[in-house]
């Protein structure tokens, strides 16, 4: 089974820690593959950035196609691209907030997100609305850090991050966490041992799902709206993403 792990920002470190966190729940057999696109933004921390790195997710996903990938995981917490992809993509696409907010659900009658930017929060709320979890969902938390400030030691993350899964679970009486971007998925294991309750990283979720999924020999409807897109010509920067007949 070949997956293609895409992180949507351009930061290649990030992108590491990924592709570390996918390998560590990875059946064996299932190859994983983890890229960044060669174009965009490099971290996604507003709708602009989301909108501007739908693009590079769906050349990743082209180019998986090509090479024969059973399955895609969007690795940004705001699921950039996932219903676009889904059109062009033979095989399932999960999108790791759509992941962890379900494997949430399972386990707890309601969850918080612990996020990065509070200006980001509505995004999360927005997608919980989407698919369906609002109900489970008691809170998304920003901690005010950039997505990269999770590379920094000096930033302090880690305690930023775990004071605010230690509110959520007092304040908003939620059974579990879920970490709200790709680059928390390192994490994922140290906070659940420091606050006694189960968090959820969106990657490794997104794997299983997918390898479930490609298991059970399941792949992307193409009746009614995830069919191609329509052939039809795009012009000036987009003319490479065209759609073909």
């Amino acid at each position: 089974m070949r997956i293609k792990v895409i992180n949507p920002n351009t930061t290649e470190s990030m992108t590491r820690t990924i592709a570390r966190a996918a390998h560590a729940v990875a059946a064996p057999g299932t190859e994983i593959i983890a890229v960044s696109p060669a174009m965009g933004p490099v971290s996604i921390e507003c709708h602009y950035d989301e909108a501007i790195s739908a693009l590079g997710v769906l050349e990743e996903v082209r180019k998986g196609e090509m090479n024969e990938c059973e399955g895609y995981v969007i690795a940004c917490f705001g699921d950039p691209g996932l219903l676009a992809a889904r059109e062009i993509a033979k095989g399932p696409v999960v999108g790791i907030a759509e992941a962890a907010m379900h494997a949430a659900s399972f386990i707890t009658t309601g969850f918080s997100v612990v996020t990065t930017l509070t200006r980001t929060c509505i995004i999360a709320e927005h997608l919980a609305e989407s698919y369906g979890m609002a109900r489970f969902c008691r809170s998304v938390r920003g901690t005010d850090l950039a997505v990269l400030d999770l590379e920094r030691p000096e930033s302090d993350a880690y305690r930023v991050i775990v004071d605010q899964c230690r509110r959520a679970l007092n304040e908003d009486r939620s059974g579990a966490i879920v970490l709200g971007c790709a680059g928390m998925a390192d994490l994922c294991e140290r906070i659940s041992r420091e606050i006694g309750a189960p968090v959820i990283d969106g990657v490794s979720a997104a794997v299983k799902i997918v390898e479930g999924l490609v298991s059970l020999g399941l792949v992307t409807s193409k009746i009614g709206d995830f069919a191609a897109p329509l052939p039809k010509p795009y012009k000036g920067l987009t003319s490479r993403f065209q759609p073909s007949p």
